[in-house]
Protein backbone atom coordinates (compact mmCIF):
# COMPACT_ATOMS: atom_id res chain seq x y z
CA UNK A 1 0.00 0.00 0.00
CA UNK A 2 1.32 3.18 -1.19
CA UNK A 3 2.32 5.82 1.92
CA UNK A 4 -0.02 8.63 0.22
CA UNK A 5 -2.98 9.02 -1.40
CA UNK A 6 -4.97 11.44 -4.14
CA UNK A 7 -7.39 14.24 -2.76
CA UNK A 8 -9.23 17.45 -3.61
CA UNK A 9 -8.20 19.42 -0.75
CA UNK A 10 -8.66 23.17 0.49
CA UNK A 11 -6.73 25.32 1.80
CA UNK A 12 -6.90 28.80 3.99
CA UNK A 13 -4.45 31.02 3.15
CA UNK A 14 -4.87 34.80 4.44
CA UNK A 15 -8.89 34.53 4.54
CA UNK A 16 -8.89 33.04 1.12
CA UNK A 17 -9.84 29.35 0.20
CA UNK A 18 -8.61 27.48 -2.66
CA UNK A 19 -8.83 23.90 -4.02
CA UNK A 20 -6.49 21.63 -5.74
CA UNK A 21 -6.16 17.73 -6.31
CA UNK A 22 -2.37 16.78 -3.93
CA UNK A 23 -0.73 13.61 -2.78
CA UNK A 24 -1.78 13.61 0.96
CA UNK A 25 0.20 11.56 3.78
CA UNK A 26 -1.60 8.55 4.23
CA UNK A 27 -0.09 9.61 8.51
CA UNK A 28 -2.05 12.49 8.07
CA UNK A 29 -5.56 10.33 7.97
CA UNK A 30 -7.19 10.51 11.59
CA UNK A 31 -5.83 7.87 14.17
CA UNK A 32 -9.75 5.68 13.90
CA UNK A 33 -9.73 1.92 13.89
CA UNK A 34 -11.31 1.71 9.89
CA UNK A 35 -9.03 2.38 7.40
CA UNK A 36 -11.29 1.79 3.67
CA UNK A 37 -10.07 2.42 0.30
CA UNK A 38 -12.45 4.66 -1.54
CA UNK A 39 -14.24 3.67 -4.34
CA UNK A 40 -17.02 6.11 -5.11
CA UNK A 41 -18.20 9.44 -3.37
CA UNK A 42 -21.21 12.07 -4.31
CA UNK A 43 -21.13 15.96 -4.28
CA UNK A 44 -24.04 17.33 -1.35
CA UNK A 45 -24.60 20.97 -0.86
CA UNK A 46 -22.67 20.29 2.25
CA UNK A 47 -19.66 19.33 0.62
CA UNK A 48 -19.58 22.95 -1.58
CA UNK A 49 -20.10 25.02 1.59
CA UNK A 50 -17.06 22.66 3.19
CA UNK A 51 -15.01 23.29 -0.24
CA UNK A 52 -15.63 26.93 -0.14
CA UNK A 53 -14.43 27.20 3.40
CA UNK A 54 -17.86 27.72 5.34
CA UNK A 55 -16.72 27.55 9.08
CA UNK A 56 -19.99 26.31 9.69
CA UNK A 57 -19.04 23.18 8.24
CA UNK A 58 -15.82 22.97 8.58
CA UNK A 59 -13.55 24.37 11.17
CA UNK A 60 -10.04 23.98 10.08
CA UNK A 61 -7.84 23.59 7.26
CA UNK A 62 -6.22 22.23 5.27
CA UNK A 63 -9.00 19.87 4.60
CA UNK A 64 -10.52 17.44 2.63
CA UNK A 65 -14.61 17.59 1.62
CA UNK A 66 -16.91 14.91 1.06
CA UNK A 67 -19.71 13.14 3.74
CA UNK A 68 -19.84 10.46 1.62
CA UNK A 69 -17.85 7.70 0.66
CA UNK A 70 -18.32 3.50 -0.74
CA UNK A 71 -14.82 1.62 -0.96
CA UNK A 72 -13.48 -1.39 0.04
CA UNK A 73 -11.97 -2.10 3.75
CA UNK A 74 -8.07 -2.29 3.76
CA UNK A 75 -7.63 -2.68 7.09
CA UNK A 76 -9.71 -2.57 10.60
CA UNK A 77 -9.05 -3.56 14.21
CA UNK A 78 -13.14 -3.52 14.78
CA UNK A 79 -14.37 -7.67 14.52
CA UNK A 80 -17.31 -6.17 13.04
CA UNK A 81 -15.45 -5.79 9.08
CA UNK A 82 -12.82 -7.52 7.42
CA UNK A 83 -10.35 -6.91 4.94
CA UNK A 84 -11.96 -7.18 1.64
CA UNK A 85 -15.63 -5.58 3.05
CA UNK A 86 -17.37 -3.62 0.69
CA UNK A 87 -18.96 -0.75 2.92
CA UNK A 88 -20.21 2.78 2.78
CA UNK A 89 -19.93 6.00 5.57
CA UNK A 90 -22.57 8.64 5.43
CA UNK A 91 -23.16 11.28 7.75
CA UNK A 92 -21.76 11.90 11.24
CA UNK A 93 -18.12 13.88 11.15
CA UNK A 94 -17.04 12.52 7.60
CA UNK A 95 -16.08 15.09 5.55
CA UNK A 96 -17.05 18.34 7.88
CA UNK A 97 -13.67 18.09 10.23
CA UNK A 98 -12.64 14.71 9.53
CA UNK A 99 -11.59 14.45 6.36
CA UNK A 100 -13.73 12.78 3.79
CA UNK A 101 -14.85 10.95 0.79
CA UNK A 102 -13.14 13.14 -1.79
CA UNK A 103 -9.62 11.25 -1.32
CA UNK A 104 -8.37 7.78 -1.96
CA UNK A 105 -8.62 6.86 1.40
CA UNK A 106 -10.33 7.54 4.76
CA UNK A 107 -9.56 5.89 7.83
CA UNK A 108 -12.87 6.40 10.36
CA UNK A 109 -14.31 4.77 13.63
CA UNK A 110 -16.13 1.08 12.87
CA UNK A 111 -19.32 2.54 14.40
CA UNK A 112 -19.70 5.02 11.53
CA UNK A 113 -19.67 1.84 8.72
CA UNK A 114 -22.68 0.15 7.24
CA UNK A 115 -21.62 -3.28 5.53
CA UNK A 116 -23.10 -2.70 1.28
CA UNK A 117 -25.96 -5.02 0.84
CA UNK A 118 -27.06 -7.24 -1.49
CA UNK A 119 -28.94 -5.43 -4.65
CA UNK A 120 -26.53 -2.51 -3.88
CA UNK A 121 -23.49 -1.64 -5.81
CA UNK A 122 -20.65 0.38 -4.47
CA UNK A 123 -21.67 2.99 -7.12
CA UNK A 124 -24.98 2.84 -7.18
CA UNK A 125 -24.47 3.45 -3.06
CA UNK A 126 -22.60 6.91 -3.79
CA UNK A 127 -26.22 7.56 -6.47
CA UNK A 128 -27.60 7.57 -3.89
CA UNK A 129 -25.87 9.06 -0.85
CA UNK A 130 -26.65 11.37 1.94
CA UNK A 131 -29.39 12.41 -0.44
CA UNK A 132 -30.97 9.17 -1.18
CA UNK A 133 -30.61 8.09 2.38
CA UNK A 134 -31.98 11.46 4.01
CA UNK A 135 -34.86 11.02 1.52
CA UNK A 136 -35.60 7.78 2.36
CA UNK A 137 -36.06 9.01 6.01
CA UNK A 138 -38.62 11.75 4.75
CA UNK A 139 -40.36 8.31 3.34
CA UNK A 140 -39.99 6.71 6.67
CA UNK A 141 -41.34 9.37 8.50
CA UNK A 142 -44.56 9.53 6.15
CA UNK A 143 -44.83 5.53 6.64
CA UNK A 144 -44.79 5.41 9.84
CA UNK A 145 -47.64 7.92 10.57
CA UNK A 146 -49.77 5.69 8.81
CA UNK A 147 -49.94 7.09 4.98
CA UNK A 148 -51.27 4.78 3.07
CA UNK A 149 -52.75 5.85 0.44
CA UNK A 150 -51.50 5.77 -3.14
CA UNK A 151 -54.12 7.51 -5.03
CA UNK A 152 -54.07 11.14 -3.08
CA UNK A 153 -50.72 12.97 -3.98
CA UNK A 154 -47.34 13.26 -2.17
CA UNK A 155 -45.55 16.86 -2.98
CA UNK A 156 -42.23 16.74 -3.35
CA UNK A 157 -39.93 21.00 -3.09
CA UNK A 158 -37.08 21.24 -4.41
CA UNK A 159 -37.44 18.10 -6.91
CA UNK A 160 -34.66 18.54 -9.27
CA UNK A 161 -32.08 18.50 -6.33
CA UNK A 162 -30.45 15.59 -4.29
CA UNK A 163 -32.79 14.81 -2.08
CA UNK A 164 -36.30 15.68 -3.91
CA UNK A 165 -35.25 13.80 -6.93
CA UNK A 166 -34.77 10.87 -4.91
CA UNK A 167 -37.55 11.38 -3.06
CA UNK A 168 -39.86 10.90 -6.22
CA UNK A 169 -37.93 8.18 -7.35
CA UNK A 170 -38.52 6.09 -4.01
CA UNK A 171 -41.97 7.35 -3.55
CA UNK A 172 -42.67 6.32 -7.69
CA UNK A 173 -41.10 3.12 -6.87
CA UNK A 174 -43.38 2.75 -3.92
CA UNK A 175 -46.56 3.41 -5.88
CA UNK A 176 -47.68 6.81 -4.85
CA UNK A 177 -48.72 9.39 -6.65
CA UNK A 178 -46.05 12.19 -6.64
CA UNK A 179 -45.97 15.99 -7.40
CA UNK A 180 -43.02 17.13 -8.11
CA UNK A 181 -42.42 21.09 -7.47
CA UNK A 182 -39.41 23.04 -9.19
CA UNK A 183 -38.76 26.32 -10.28
CA UNK A 184 -37.19 24.76 -13.25
CA UNK A 185 -40.00 23.80 -15.26
CA UNK A 186 -37.68 23.15 -18.25
CA UNK A 187 -36.70 20.04 -16.78
CA UNK A 188 -40.07 18.80 -16.60
CA UNK A 189 -39.18 15.49 -18.88
CA UNK A 190 -36.31 14.57 -16.22
CA UNK A 191 -38.68 14.39 -13.17
CA UNK A 192 -41.51 12.77 -15.12
CA UNK A 193 -38.57 10.02 -16.05
CA UNK A 194 -38.10 9.64 -12.94
CA UNK A 195 -41.77 9.00 -11.60
CA UNK A 196 -43.18 12.21 -11.28
CA UNK A 197 -47.16 11.73 -11.84
CA UNK A 198 -47.54 15.39 -12.55
CA UNK A 199 -44.95 18.79 -12.00
CA UNK A 200 -46.09 21.74 -11.01
CA UNK A 201 -44.36 25.57 -10.55
CA UNK A 202 -43.58 26.11 -7.41
CA UNK A 203 -45.03 29.34 -7.03
CA UNK A 204 -48.14 26.75 -5.97
CA UNK A 205 -46.50 26.19 -3.04
CA UNK A 206 -45.63 29.64 -1.67
CA UNK A 207 -48.63 31.50 -0.57
CA UNK A 208 -48.93 34.72 1.17
CA UNK A 209 -51.79 35.63 1.50
CA UNK A 210 -51.92 35.36 5.56
CA UNK A 211 -55.15 32.81 5.46
CA UNK A 212 -54.48 30.34 8.22
CA UNK A 213 -55.43 27.09 6.17
CA UNK A 214 -55.55 26.57 2.25
CA UNK A 215 -57.88 23.96 0.37
CA UNK A 216 -56.54 20.44 1.78
CA UNK A 217 -53.88 19.01 -1.19
CA UNK A 218 -51.48 16.84 0.10
CA UNK A 219 -51.29 13.06 1.79
CA UNK A 220 -48.03 13.93 2.87
CA UNK A 221 -44.66 16.08 2.09
CA UNK A 222 -40.98 15.89 1.94
CA UNK A 223 -39.79 19.32 2.12
CA UNK A 224 -36.31 20.21 0.74
CA UNK A 225 -36.33 24.35 0.46
CA UNK A 226 -37.93 25.13 3.87
CA UNK A 227 -39.40 29.19 3.99
CA UNK A 228 -42.68 30.04 2.51
CA UNK A 229 -42.68 26.46 0.89
CA UNK A 230 -42.60 24.88 3.96
CA UNK A 231 -45.08 26.91 5.46
CA UNK A 232 -47.71 26.31 2.37
CA UNK A 233 -47.48 23.13 2.20
CA UNK A 234 -48.33 22.74 5.82
CA UNK A 235 -51.47 24.63 5.63
CA UNK A 236 -51.97 22.28 2.01
CA UNK A 237 -51.92 19.16 3.86
CA UNK A 238 -54.73 17.07 4.30
CA UNK A 239 -55.73 15.79 7.95
CA UNK A 240 -53.56 13.34 9.69
CA UNK A 241 -50.59 14.07 6.73
CA UNK A 242 -47.16 14.00 7.07
CA UNK A 243 -44.77 16.88 6.40
CA UNK A 244 -40.78 15.48 6.60
CA UNK A 245 -38.81 18.86 5.92
CA UNK A 246 -34.53 19.07 5.47
CA UNK A 247 -34.21 21.89 3.95
CA UNK A 248 -33.47 25.63 4.78
CA UNK A 249 -32.79 27.20 0.72
CA UNK A 250 -35.85 29.77 0.73
CA UNK A 251 -34.85 30.64 4.85
CA UNK A 252 -34.20 28.93 7.72
CA UNK A 253 -37.01 30.49 10.09
CA UNK A 254 -40.46 28.83 9.68
CA UNK A 255 -43.51 31.43 9.91
CA UNK A 256 -46.60 29.22 10.01
CA UNK A 257 -49.54 29.24 12.40
CA UNK A 258 -51.23 25.92 14.96
CA UNK A 259 -54.26 25.39 12.62
CA UNK A 260 -53.01 22.44 10.02
CA UNK A 261 -51.96 21.06 13.41
CA UNK A 262 -55.20 21.41 15.77
CA UNK A 263 -57.91 21.80 13.41
CA UNK A 264 -56.13 18.66 10.51
CA UNK A 265 -53.61 16.79 12.76
CA UNK A 266 -50.90 17.32 10.14
CA UNK A 267 -47.34 15.62 11.49
CA UNK A 268 -44.04 18.05 11.39
CA UNK A 269 -40.94 15.64 10.83
CA UNK A 270 -37.21 16.54 10.70
CA UNK A 271 -35.11 14.34 8.10
CA UNK A 272 -31.75 14.39 10.32
CA UNK A 273 -29.73 12.10 8.36
CA UNK A 274 -25.92 12.55 9.87
CA UNK A 275 -26.82 11.39 13.24
CA UNK A 276 -29.53 8.57 12.51
CA UNK A 277 -29.21 5.96 14.92
CA UNK A 278 -27.45 2.45 13.43
CA UNK A 279 -30.68 0.23 13.47
CA UNK A 280 -32.80 2.76 11.68
CA UNK A 281 -29.59 3.17 9.76
CA UNK A 282 -29.21 -0.30 8.53
CA UNK A 283 -33.14 -0.65 8.11
CA UNK A 284 -33.12 2.13 5.90
CA UNK A 285 -30.20 0.99 3.80
CA UNK A 286 -31.96 -2.42 3.76
CA UNK A 287 -34.69 -0.65 1.76
CA UNK A 288 -33.03 1.11 -0.34
CA UNK A 289 -31.00 -1.85 -1.62
CA UNK A 290 -34.74 -3.52 -2.26
CA UNK A 291 -37.67 -2.45 -2.49
CA UNK A 292 -37.43 1.41 -1.91
CA UNK A 293 -34.54 1.60 -5.42
CA UNK A 294 -35.39 3.69 -7.71
CA UNK A 295 -36.05 2.30 -11.07
CA UNK A 296 -34.08 4.87 -13.13
CA UNK A 297 -31.19 5.07 -9.87
CA UNK A 298 -28.75 4.86 -12.69
CA UNK A 299 -30.53 7.89 -14.80
CA UNK A 300 -30.20 10.31 -11.37
CA UNK A 301 -26.74 11.27 -11.54
CA UNK A 302 -24.05 12.65 -13.95
CA UNK A 303 -20.27 11.13 -12.81
CA UNK A 304 -17.69 12.83 -12.85
CA UNK A 305 -13.82 12.18 -11.83
CA UNK A 306 -11.77 13.75 -8.90
CA UNK A 307 -10.11 16.31 -10.95
CA UNK A 308 -13.34 17.52 -12.66
CA UNK A 309 -15.27 18.19 -9.05
CA UNK A 310 -14.24 21.64 -9.05
CA UNK A 311 -16.48 22.93 -11.50
CA UNK A 312 -19.55 20.85 -10.06
CA UNK A 313 -18.84 22.65 -6.78
CA UNK A 314 -19.53 25.89 -8.37
CA UNK A 315 -22.72 24.67 -10.42
CA UNK A 316 -24.12 23.43 -7.43
CA UNK A 317 -23.61 26.80 -5.37
CA UNK A 318 -25.18 28.22 -8.03
CA UNK A 319 -28.32 26.33 -7.77
CA UNK A 320 -27.74 24.58 -11.13
CA UNK A 321 -27.45 20.97 -10.18
CA UNK A 322 -29.94 18.83 -11.53
CA UNK A 323 -30.17 15.13 -9.27
CA UNK A 324 -26.82 13.73 -8.24
CA UNK A 325 -23.19 13.95 -9.17
CA UNK A 326 -21.51 11.17 -8.68
CA UNK A 327 -17.63 11.23 -7.83
CA UNK A 328 -15.32 8.41 -9.31
CA UNK A 329 -12.36 8.27 -6.94
CA UNK A 330 -10.49 5.09 -8.33
CA UNK A 331 -10.58 6.21 -12.20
Amino acid sequence: MKDSFRALVVEEANSNFKRAIKDVPLEDLPEHDTLIKVHYSSLNYKDALSASGNKGVTKKYPHIPGIDAAGIVEKSNSSDFNKGDKVLVTGYDLGQNTYGGFGEYIRVPSNWVVSLLKGLTLRESMILGTAGFTAAIGVHHLRHNHMTSEKSPILVTGATGGVGSMAVGILAKLGYNVTAATGKMEQKSFLQSIGAATVIHRDEVQDDSGRMLLSSRWAGVIDTVGGIMLDTALRQTKHNGTVACCGNVLGHELNTNVYPFILRGVHLAGMDSGNCLMNLRKKLWKNLATDWKPDKLSEMAKECPLNELDKEITTILKGDQIGRVLVNIID
